[in-house]
């Protein structure tokens, strides 16, 4: 049984196969801290609110597990919003908790007093203020389902002072902050009347019995193939000059990535990658190609975008030839027709759609030798140009040199943070 809300949400995160814990401490959190590092969870203080959940979104990308982080009422809670954004934009699957005032005092000026929840719902999947004790679990509960169901993101819920610490506590710190203790006369009676009543309403049932629940990293694959995958195989087996472009989404919630890996490998397509989804093929793979992804996607006869928005990136879609068929597989529907409209659209993970690609078209398909001939023509054109450059002299450090030396001694499963 959790002796107050701050372990109850510790133990709901650990539930959960969080690990890790981003925070600036402050006192209107600190029960949630040791809740967590009680459940085994390492708490991480960091120097600024913002780094505080930019540090969870990596722990989330990396991991496939929500990212978690708590800041104090008010200013820390703001602090948070340009990290919250990035998460939002990246599809990164964050739980922030913040401190609030008394749920009493709301509104009344108390310290560090502000409406969090209008602050943050635009950058928030969910934003949520918590009432009472017994609402805590179920909240969080929820407020993870939420950051990983979909399109990932990033979710708020306000904790308030006096639902974290012990009923003891809170009625001491409530009767000094109205002064109603130890009153004799019936004003002050009735004070602490109401007090002990709205003390009853928050604490009456605090805590319900936590069945951590069992997770895939990936949807589970479905019983009946998905027609509009069939299609996509079909038209790959007559395709002259595929293309296929993966982004980020394609490892969202996804702990393992090497099956999507294994899948694109055996596809055999000419594939470029980006945003999280780079380095999915390793250093040396033979379909991964780094360079004049535009000129061939001017050419191609069919492209497949896979997790990948139709952003500046793309061309907002122009980069894409319109004698092309388009394929766009994606979580969100509404992202994969922004700016151009495929062809064919997939509303599906779409790390499970390349898998499901694979298992259906792999060892039907071409070699598509004669394309690939000529887009490592170019891949190898662009490849001495580089090293062209970075041999040309500098009174500074020629930044193409610097980082071909670090990669010459990065290993094959280094992490580069930019």
């Amino acid at each position: 049984m959790a002796s107050d809300g701050g372990a109850i949400v510790g133990e709901i995160l650990a539930s959960r196969g969080v690990r890790h814990l981003f925070t600036l401490c402050g006192g209107h959190i600190s029960p949630i801290l040791v809740g967590a590092q009680k459940n085994g969870i390492q708490v991480v203080d960091v120097r600024d609110e913002v780094s505080a959940v930019f540090a969870a979104d990596a722990v989330a990308r990396m991991t496939g597990v929500p990212g978690a982080a708590a800041v104090t009422a008010g200013p820390g809670v703001t602090n948070t919003v340009t990290a919250l954004k990035n998460a939002q934009m990246a599809q990164s699957p964050i739980i922030l908790f913040g401190g609030a005032a008394a749920t009493l005092l709301k509104g009344r000026g108390s310290l560090q007093d502000i409406d969090q929840i209008s602050v943050l719902q635009s950058i928030t999947k969910w934003a949520v203020a918590v009432k009472k004790v017994r609402s805590i679990g179920p909240t969080v509960e929820k407020a993870l389902d939420i950051a990983q169901e979909g399109v990932p993101g990033p979710v708020f819920v306000e904790l308030p002072i006096d639902l974290l610490y012990s009923e003891e506590m809170v009625r001491e710190m409530f009767m000094k902050e109205v002064g109603g203790q130890g009153g004799k006369n019936l004003g002050a009676k009735a004070l602490e009347l109401y007090m002990r009543g709205h003390l009853y309403r928050q604490f009456n049932q605090p805590h319900v019995s936590i069945v951590p629940p069992t997770r895939e990293s990936l949807p589970p694959k479905p019983g009946t193939r998905s027609p509009h995958v069939e299609k996509v195989a079909s038209l790959l087996e007559k395709a002259e000059r595929p293309a296929l472009v993966i982004g980020s989404q394609a490892l969202v919630n996804t702990s393992n990535p090497y099956p999507i890996a294994d899948a694109v490998q055996a596809l055999g397509v000419p594939t470029w990658l980006g945003g999280m989804a780079r380095g999915l093929l390793g250093r040396h793979s033979d379909v991964q190609f780094r360079h004049k992804r535009s000129a061939a996607l001017k050419e191609a006869d069919l492209v497949i975008v896979a997790g990948f928005p139709f952003d500046f990136r793309l061309g907002y879609g122009r980069a894409i030839s319109n004698r092309a068929t388009l394929v766009a597989a994606n979580l969100s529907a509404s992202e994969m027709r922004k700016n151009r409209r495929p062809e064919i659209s997939v509303h599906m993970h779409a790390g499970e759609f390349l898998r499901e690609l694979s298992s259906i078209a792999a060892g039907r398909l071409r070699s598509w030798s004669d394309w690939f001939d000529t887009l490592r023509a170019r891949e190898a054109e662009r490849d001495a140009e580089i090293a062209e450059q970075a041999r040309a002299p500098s009174e500074l450090v020629n930044p193409l040199q610097l980082f071909r030396r670090i990669e010459e001694k990065m290993s094959d499963d280094a992490v580069l943070v930019v």
